[in-house]
């Protein structure tokens, strides 16, 4: 069997970049090691996917940037219940008629005032900083919840990276010893060269799957340890398989649960909640504050009669214009915006957790139909075609698609397990606890 002559300087640079590859095969069909000193000195972690979120909880940045406002509302707290500072008055008081003059007619006298809150303002004050409070301690939960989901969905990719590598490099071992058995029957003539060159292109095939499965491993496992603030150097060993675990939800109760349990939603209530002491607070402001004082006065030494005065005395504005009614206004409104969001998130949680359980039930059922005869019949047709090629029963087409069907097979099975995990923390991450069955 011949080559066309115009093809034949193309079938020779592949031959020749395929023959470099299997002519090393220690070093070109396996990736190079790392240095052994790089190897000494990056200590590995082993981590199961609760020791990823533990170390999530405790150096994630942007967790610890949750928990700096909840700090901030506290703070918030505090001011909140503070009452207003006293005011000290001091002055004197000369005249300088008739001969008078500060030395013998001046007057030194003393005041303190305090502002007296009505109409309950610093309850309402310290209500609504509560509720912010409160807020803030949702609100970090659910950053805690959303940024949990990452962690654990990069830490199954990262899995499923490895998986796609050892069957890729399954694959590129097994199709190594075919191309070696076919290289010495070409040399003998039993075989056609176009079949010795689709093998090596098939070679060259799976090993680009290990690479490309490589690089998404490393670029999983960089994500996840900037996840848990780890240095680039250090070495993951990930525990926790990618495996597949039946659960079988009550819709029902998911959405109770949901309602009951989602931080953002409780943090939407405690924002309208705030924002309702917010207005019974602008509407107490129509109240004016009372300002009580009471002072001495002391008249210098050669005044007419020398006395010591005492006064007491009290302040009030007159509300004749300003009754806060723009602060009202502003704090209605916002209580309408409050209202409106807090339903807009239980709708979206709503779907969300509709969204998570029909996508977790399809692809349950995708993985168990995996589970029958069809993975072990993928690799036993390969097995047998490979067989059957060796005796001269197929040919190398029969062989190359039984390659990519078990291939495919097996991938798409593997991507099946990991598209059940991510739809089940999916739902687990909308209904906002841990699913056990």
């Amino acid at each position: 069997m011949f080559v066309d002559r115009k093809l034949r300087p193309i079938c020779y640079i592949i031959v020749l970049s395929v023959l470099s590859v299997s002519a090393y095969p220690s070093s070109a069909a396996s990736p190079s090691p790392a240095p052994e000193q790089d190897t000494v000195a990056s200590k590995a972690l082993r981590l199961s996917v609760n020791d990823a979120l533990g170390l999530f909880v405790s150096q994630n940045l942007d967790v610890l940037i949750a928990k700096y406002g909840i700090e901030y509302t506290k703070g918030q707290e505090v001011t909140a219940r503070l009452f207003p500072n006293p005011l000290l008055s001091v002055g004197t008081l000369s005249s300088y008629t008739q001969g008078r003059t500060l030395s013998n007619s001046g007057q030194l006298f003393t005041q303190v005032s305090q502002l007296f809150e009505l109409a309950g303002k610093r309850g309402y004050r310290i209500e609504s900083a509560g509720f912010g409070a409160q807020s803030a301690e949702a609100a970090f939960e659910d950053a805690v919840r959303q940024l949990g989901f990452t962690v654990k969905d990069t830490y199954y990719r990262t899995q499923l990276a490895q998986r796609r590598l050892v069957l890729a490099e399954e694959n590129r071992e097994r199709f190594s010893r075919i191309l070696d058995i076919n290289t010495i029957r070409f040399k003998k003539g039993y075989i056609a060269e176009v079949d010795l060159i689709r093998i090596r292109l098939q070679m060259v095939d799976f090993q680009s799957q290990v690479i490309q499965s490589l690089q998404e491993a490393e670029s999983a496992k960089g994500e996840l340890r900037q996840l848990l603030r780890l240095s680039p150097k250090t070495v993951l060993e990930l525990t926790t398989e990618l495996g597949f675990r039946r659960i079988d939800p009550d819709i029902e109760k998911l959405r109770v649960a949901a309602l009951a349990v989602r931080p953002d939603i409780r943090a939407k209530r405690y924002t309208f909640s705030q924002r309702e002491s917010d207005l019974k607070l602008a509407k107490a402001y129509r109240i004016p504050d009372v300002t009580i004082g009471a002072g001495y006065a002391v008249q210098g030494a050669q005044g007419p009669d020398n006395p010591g005065q005492v006064a007491l005395n009290a302040g009030i504005p007159l509300p004749l214009f300003n009754r806060n009614q723009g602060g009202i206004r502003q704090a209605e409104v916002s209580l309408q915006s409050a209202e409106a969001d807090l339903d807009k998130t239980v709708n979206r949680v709503e779907n969300e957790v509709e969204v998570a359980y029909r996508n977790l039930l399809q692809s349950r059922r995708l993985v168990e139909a995996y589970f029958g005869e069809v993975l072990e019949d993928a690799r036993s047709t390969f097995s047998i075609v490979e067989r059957a090629y060796e005796r001269g029963g197929a040919t190398i087409l029969d062989l190359l698609d039984a390659a990519r069907t078990s291939r495919t097979i097996q991938q798409n099975y593997i991507e099946a397990l990991f598209d059940y995990q991510h739809h089940l923390f999916q739902l687990e991450s909308a209904v906002g606890q841990e699913i056990m069955s």
